[in-house]
C-alpha cells in the first residue's frame, strides 16, 4: 500500500473513532447533535456532555494512543527487537512509580499538575538510571538488559507502595489508577499532558532516516554519518517525556506500543521510517476505539481501559508472533 493512502486511511479511521467517542457514553448522542455542538450550536445538555466530558477524553485517547504507538515503533526500530515497547526501557514503570508516589504521599491532592510532573520525573529518573547502568556507548542488548532491571526496580517500588498503603482506600486508589482509564478527564488534564506528548512525538520522529541506517548495523550507520549518541539520547528523552505525560493522565496501558507497529508493518516496506507515523496514527485510532468499547460493554461499572487493551492485546500479539516469527530473523 502506498504511504499517502495508508496515512490517509488511518487518519480517517482515527477521525471516525474520535467522532464515535463523542457520541457514545451513559447518555448516547446522535451524530447530528454531536456535529451541531462542534459547529457552535446544539442544545445546552449536549454542549456540556460533549465539550466538558467527551472532547477531553477523545483528545487524550488520540494523544496517548499516538504516543504509545510511535514510541513502540521507534524502539523496535532502534533496538531491532520486535518485542520492544516503552516498558522495555523501564520508562512506563518509572512514570507509573512517579505517579504512584504522588498518590501515596498525597501530593496529587495539592495541585493538579503534581501527578503528571512526578510521572515525567519518574520516567526521566528511569532514563538516568538506564544510562548509568548501560553506559554512554551502550549497545541495543545492553539497553534492553538495563531497561529490564530499571523496570523491575520500579515495579518493586509500586508493589511496596501498595503493601505499605496507610489504609485500604489509598491502596484501592493506586490499584484503580494502575489499571488505566480516560474516564472523568478534563481539559486541564489535556493541558498538562499534551505538551509532554507533543515533545515526545517530535523527538521520536526526528531520526527516522537514522533508524533506517541502523538496520544495516551500527558501524554502517556511523559510516553514513549518523550520530548514534545523539540519536539514542533523543530517543530516550522523547520516550521518557512522551510516555511520562501519557501515563500521568491515563495510568498504565499496555500492548498498544507493542502491537500497533506489527499491525501496520505489513502495509509498508517494513523500514523503520515507514512504520513510525502510521504507528502513531494507528495507535491513536486503536486506543480511542478501545475507549469506546469500554463504554459499550454491558457491565455494572465501566471497565478499565488498561484491562481491555490487555485482553485484546494478548491474543492479537500471539497471532502476530505466530504469523511473523520469521520476518525479523
Amino acid at each position: 500500500m502506498s504511504r499517502p493512502i495508508l496515512l490517509s486511511s488511518l487518519a480517517a479511521l482515527a477521525f471516525a473513532a474520535a467522532i464515535l467517542s463523542l457520541g457514545v457514553g451513559a447518555v448516547p448522542l446522535s451524530p447530528a447533535r454531536v456535529l451541531a455542538v462542534l459547529a457552535g450550536g446544539g442544545d445546552e445538555t449536549a454542549r456540556i456532555i460533549v465539550l466538558q466530558l467527551r472532547v477531553p477524553r477523545a483528545i487524550l485517547g488520540l494523544a496517548v494512543g499516538a504516543m504509545l504507538g510511535l514510541s513502540g515503533a521507534a524502539l523496535q526500530g532502534y533496538l531491532r527487537n520486535p518485542l520492544a515497547e516503552p516498558s522495555v526501557l523501564g520508562a512506563s514503570n518509572g512514570a507509573a512509580l512517579g505517579a504512584v508516589a504522588a498518590l501515596y504521599f498525597g501530593i496529587a491532592a495539592v495541585h493538579p499538575a503534581a501527578l503528571p510532573l512526578l510521572a515525567v520525573a519518574g520516567a526521566l529518573l528511569a532514563l538516568l538510571l538506564l544510562v548509568m547502568l548501560a553506559g554512554r556507548d551502550a549497545s541495543a542488548l545492553s539497553l534492553i538488559l538495563a531497561g529490564i532491571a530499571v523496570g523491575t526496580a520500579a515495579g518493586a517500588g509500586i508493589a511496596l507502595a501498595l503493601n505499605l498503603s496507610p489504609n485500604p482506600f489509598a491502596a484501592m486508589e493506586i490499584t484503580i489508577w494502575l489499571m488505566g482509564s480516560l474516564e472523568d478527564r478534563s481539559l486541564q488534564h489535556v493541558a498538562l499532558a499534551v505538551p509532554c506528548i507533543a515533545a515526545g512525538l517530535v523527538l521520536l520522529g526526528w531520526d527516522a532516516r537514522g533508524l533506517d541506517a541502523l538496520t544495516l548495523g551500527e558501524d554502517a550507520a556511523r559510516s553514513m554519518g549518523v550520530d548514534l549518541k545523539r540519536l539514542r539520547m533523543r530517543l530516550l528523552v522523547g520516550t521518557a517525556l512522551g510516555v511520562g505525560g501519557a501515563v500521568a493522565v491515563s495510568g498504565a496501558i499496555g500492548f498498544v506500543g507493542l502491537i500497533v507497529p506489527h499491525l501496520v508493518r505489513p502495509l509498508t516496506d517494513r523500514s523503520p521510517s515507514a512504520v513510525l507515523w502510521p504507528s502513531a496514527i494507528g495507535g491513536a485510532a486503536l486506543l480511542t476505539l478501545a475507549d469506546v468499547a469500554v463504554r459499550l460493554l454491558p457491565t455494572t461499572s465501566e471497565l478499565r481501559l488498561g484491562v481491555v487493551t490487555a485482553l485484546l492485546g494478548v491474543p492479537v500479539f500471539l497471532w502476530l508472533l505466530r504469523r511473523e516469527r520469521g520476518a525479523w530473523s
